[in-house]
Formats: structure tokens, C-alpha cells, sequence
């Protein structure tokens, strides 16, 4: 039954594409590497987090034990981006990792561990353009624990969105610099309402007999004339 079960204490074919180790040296190192790289975790777990999980496999009281833990960061943003480094003190510990948490759940999500040649400064940042992992670079799916949609998609998206402001903005400026002929045209004209009609013989004759009323209104003697 060897042939058929696979071993779950076994490194995969994973590889640092910035090794200059070839297989066969990295084999043998990491036949002796205490060192997991822990991928596919949710930006938002903690380092307490980690640590609270993989010191199970701990064996402190044979002085071993979780020795450090390395935060994967986002290169220009230094905020986690799914990844890190555990070390323990010896090998054995290792092993038992990656027998026991690879493939559990973290934060809901199923996390990957893989025996690692060994930290090395500047190994915790991403590689990918944007800072974080190249995995979510080209990410086509949204994935709300690292970080919504993938970072590629997510510069189209800032693109499609400047182009529409941009567009917007040209339209508001058009309407509200508009109408430009027709107010000078109307700037120097009259107001509606102080235009005044000319005088016409019937009102000169309006007007003469309203007097002769007024006066006759005040005039009793000239009532009875």
C-alpha cells in the first residue's frame, strides 16, 4: 500500500525560483531544513494566530519548539499578503507540521506547508509587480481574505473608473460653459416689462374725460349745471 497513499510528511516539488541551489542540493537541504514556508493564509491572520497552531508540533520540553516567525509582506505597503515563515529547532518538528496543519483549515481557509531551504533577509516581501505574491498578480477571481479581486484586475478596474471621471467631467464642463452666443446677444438688451408702447389719439381722449369727471365729482354746482 506505500505505492498508493502518499506520504504526508513528504516535501513537494515546490522550489525558490530565486535559488541558485540545483535539485539535488536542495534536496539534501531540505532533508535537514526546520524551516515551513505556510502559504494560501488570509491577509488578516495574526502571527498569534500562527503561532498558537504550529507550536503544537512543538516539543518544548525537549528544548524545541517554534523558533521564529516570518510575516510575508507587501512590498510597498508592509502588510501581510498570505504568507510566512516558520522555523522550528529541529527537523523532526518540521515534519510533524506539515503532517498535521498542511491541509487544515486557518481563517476558513485550507492552508499549504512545504519544507523551505531557510529564511533569508528580504525573502518576506512579495514578488509579484504590484508588492504582493505573483499568485495574486494575476488572480481572476474575487477573494475577499486577500484582498478582493486580483491586482491586475484591479488596476483595469482604477483605469475604467479614471476614464469615466475624466469623461464626466469634460461633459459638465461643456453645459455649464454653454449657451455662450446666446447670452451675448441678450446681454445688452432691455428687460421685459420697461418697453413702452406710444401715446394714441383715444388715450389723449381717455385721459381728458377722466379730468372732466374728477372735476365734476368735486363740484356741486357744476352737478347741477
Amino acid at each position: 500500500m506505500a505505492h498508493v497513499i502518499q506520504c504526508l510528511d513528504q516535501p513537494s516539488n515546490y522550489k525558490d525560483s530565486q535559488s541558485r541551489v540545483d535539485r539535488q542540493k536542495q534536496n539534501d537541504l531540505l532533508a535537514k531544513s526546520n524551516t515551513l514556508y505556510v502559504g494560501n493564509l488570509s491577509f488578516y491572520t495574526t502571527e498569534e494566530q500562527i503561532y498558537e497552531i504550529f507550536t503544537k508540533c512543538g516539543s518544548p520540553e525537549d528544548g524545541g519548539g517554534v523558533k521564529r516567525i516570518i510575516m510575508g509582506l507587501d512590498r510597498n505597503t508592509r502588510t501581510p499578503c498570505g504568507f510566512c515563515f516558520v522555523e522550528y529547532y529541529t527537523h523532526a518538528e518540521a515534519l510533524a507540521a506539515m503532517r498535521y496543519i498542511s491541509g487544515t483549515k486557518l481563517d476558513e481557509r485550507i492552508i499549504r506547508c512545504d519544507l523551505d531551504l531557510g529564511y533569508k533577509e528580504g525573502r518576506q516581501f512579495g514578488r509579484g509587480k504590484s508588492g504582493g505574491q505573483v499568485r495574486d498578480e494575476h488572480r481572476s477571481d474575487y477573494d475577499p481574505g486577500r484582498g478582493g479581486w486580483g491586482a491586475q484586475a484591479q488596476r483595469l478596474e482604477i483605469e475604467r473608473r479614471r476614464e469615466m471621471e475624466e469623461r464626466y467631467a469634460d461633459t459638465t464642463v461643456a453645459v455649464a460653459g454653454g449657451g455662450g452666443e446666446w447670452n451675448q446677444q441678450h446681454a445688452t438688451a432691455e428687460p421685459a416689462g420697461t418697453l413702452k408702447r406710444g401715446r394714441s389719439p383715444e388715450d389723449e381722449g381717455d385721459d381728458s374725460r377722466m379730468a372732466n369727471r374728477a372735476r365734476t365729482d368735486g363740484d356741486p354746482e357744476a352737478e347741477r349745471m
